[in-house]
């Protein structure tokens, strides 16, 4: 669009001026705004009657990319949703955790935020205190209490194949940087699709900070926002006896499912419905 000044009037420019920063707006954040009012920890979804449908906001893990969401939010998107999948920067709790609250900061109206295995933590901390997220849902997901570890939380069920054995490790400017072996990342992380596939997953895996595993968790967000959780059965990542404890400490309406530790990927329409769920649109 061109506009002369020389023939357009001072109201007409202003009302232009108005539509182009609007529509930046929608381009850089899909939907900006002050968020206000105050938590309801009594709420049952996260849409209410007649109310507008929330945004949908998914925050993956260590050794994964917002990729692995690509089948939900499609699915989410062909009913309607807005929805929005972050990079997760895993560079330790604190600083992910400020920068998605930073991310849901920029979203005005409700919001349903999903985490999926490490993002469990990150949503717990980074939904703290922010009354526009009505509902969690975590996959196969951290969901540590306050003062609690990822790490420690591992330690205390037998099963996760994520051992120094099966890691690579490589120093990055002021930390340690985690991998899973390419040799043994199918059997870790997706034994439930293709060799191929994650052939490229390992090859594209993006590494989290060791300090990770031993950073303090904070005040967590599913004390007073409500929970939905999704148990991987097969999970040889985070074992399925801690993620069923997370899910029974935190009173999550829970379903279990057959599945490898990346189930929005090998199970993507069982991971939207619990999502839609936790949307009230169930």
């Amino acid at each position: 669009m061109h506009i002369r000044s020389s023939t357009t009037t001072p109201r007409l420019k202003r009302t232009l001026l108005v539509v182009l920063s609007a529509f930046a707006g929608v381009i850089l954040f899909a939907g900006t705004g002050a968020s206000g009012g105050q938590p309801r920890s009594t709420a049952v979804s996260a849409q209410d009657d007649n109310g507008p449908k929330p945004t949908i906001v998914l925050i993956h893990g260590a050794f994964a990319d917002a990729s692995g969401w690509s089948g939900v939010i499609t699915r989410l998107q062909d009913r309607g949703y807005t929805v929005l999948a972050p990079a997760n920067p895993l560079r330790g709790v604190a600083n992910d955790s400020a920068y998605i609250a930073s991310v849901l900061a920029s979203i005005s109206g409700p919001i349903v935020l999903v985490g999926h295995s490490y993002g469990g933590e990150v949503i717990t901390n980074a939904a703290t205190g922010n009354p526009n997220v009505k509902a969690l849902v975590y996959i196969a997901a951290f969901a540590p209490d306050a003062g609690e570890t990822s790490g420690g939380l591992v330690a205390k069920f037998p099963g996760s194949m994520l051992t120094p054995q099966n890691l690579v490790f490589r120093p990055f400017p002021g930390g340690l940087d985690g991998y899973i072996n390419p040799i043994v990342f199918r059997d870790v992380f997706a034994a439930d699709l293709p060799a191929k596939t994650t052939a490229v997953m390992a090859a594209s895996q993006r590494p989290g900070a060791l300090s990770t595993l031993s950073d303090l968790s904070g005040v967590p967000a599913w004390k007073t926002i409500p929970s939905w959780y999704m148990v991987a059965n097969q999970d040889h990542a985070i074992p399925p006896a801690l993620e069923r404890f997370m899910a029974a400490r935190m009173h999550a309406k829970t379903v279990q499912i057959d599945s490898s530790h990346v189930a929005m990927m090998s199970h993507p329409g069982d991971v939207t419905d619990l999502i839609l769920s936790a949307a009230g649109a169930d």
